[in-house]
C-alpha cells in the first residue's frame, strides 16, 4: 500500500467516524454525585460553613438537587460551575483594579 492509498483510507475512515448517525453510540456516561453538606466540603476541599456559603451564594444551583434536608449535588457540574465562576472573576468581573503609585 502506497502513502497516497494510506491517507486516502484513513481520510474514508474518519469522515464515516465524524458522520456516523450516533457518535456517542455504545458510550456509557457515569454522574458523579455527593450527598450533604459534609460530600461538598469533601469535594471541595474546605470547612462545613464555606461549603454553606457557597451553596448559599447560588453559584452552584444548577448542580444542586434539594428535598427538604436531603441534598445531592452533581459533582461534575458544581467543579465546572465553579471554574467559570473563577474564570469570569480571574478575567475583572467583580474585582477592583486599583492603580499603582509611581
Amino acid at each position: 500500500m502506497t502513502p497516497d492509498e494510506f491517507f486516502e483510507k484513513l481520510k474514508e475512515c474518519l469522515a464515516d467516524a465524524m458522520f456516523a448517525s450516533e457518535p456517542n453510540e455504545g458510550v456509557k456516561v457515569e454522574k458523579h454525585y455527593v450527598y450533604g453538606l459534609q460530600g461538598l466540603c469533601d469535594l471541595l476541599g474546605c470547612s462545613t460553613a464555606t461549603a454553606s456559603r457557597i451553596k448559599k451564594s447560588g453559584v452552584i444551583d444548577e448542580a444542586i438537587s434539594q428535598t427538604g434536608n436531603t441534598i445531592v449535588i452533581d459533582a461534575d457540574l458544581a467543579l465546572d460551575l465553579l471554574k467559570v465562576r473563577r474564570v469570569n472573576r480571574n478575567n475583572g468581573g467583580n474585582i477592583i483594579k486599583r492603580r499603582r503609585r509611581k
